[in-house]
């Protein structure tokens, strides 16, 4: 038994061919998203060294308001819950301001 089928031993073969396929696709949607992150990442890491090289704020107010409202408007139209998709753009933005605060810093200690 793989740990795919350990939620459903009992169940019906095409049951649980049914919860591996769907759990594959899970799989690669769930791979895809860490690396659809990973690049998001490697341009918010060159924005904080623009920020940071023309002492420019980490944060941007009204950039991240604008986002939110736009990511909100995206969710909506995907049937996705939006107070889902702004909690996580939050958490997104939260995880970039920290970044582009430690370039700022270390730009400013001639790092």
């Amino acid at each position: 038994m793989t740990p795919r089928d350990t939620a459903a031993p009992d169940a019906d073969p095409a049951v649980r061919a049914e919860l591996a396929r769907l759990r594959d696709s899970i799989d690669n949607i769930d791979a895809a998203l860490v690396h659809m992150l990973a690049e998001r990442f490697k341009c918010t890491q060159q924005v904080g060294h623009l920020k940071a090289a023309h002492q420019l704020p980490p944060a941007d107010p009204a950039r991240e308001a604008a986002q939110i409202a736009r990511l909100r408007r995206l969710a909506e139209s995907a049937k996705l819950d939006p107070a889902f998709a702004e909690k996580l753009l939050n958490f997104i933005i939260a995880e970039v301001i920290r970044h582009h605060e430690r370039i700022a810093e270390d730009t400013a200690d001639g790092k």
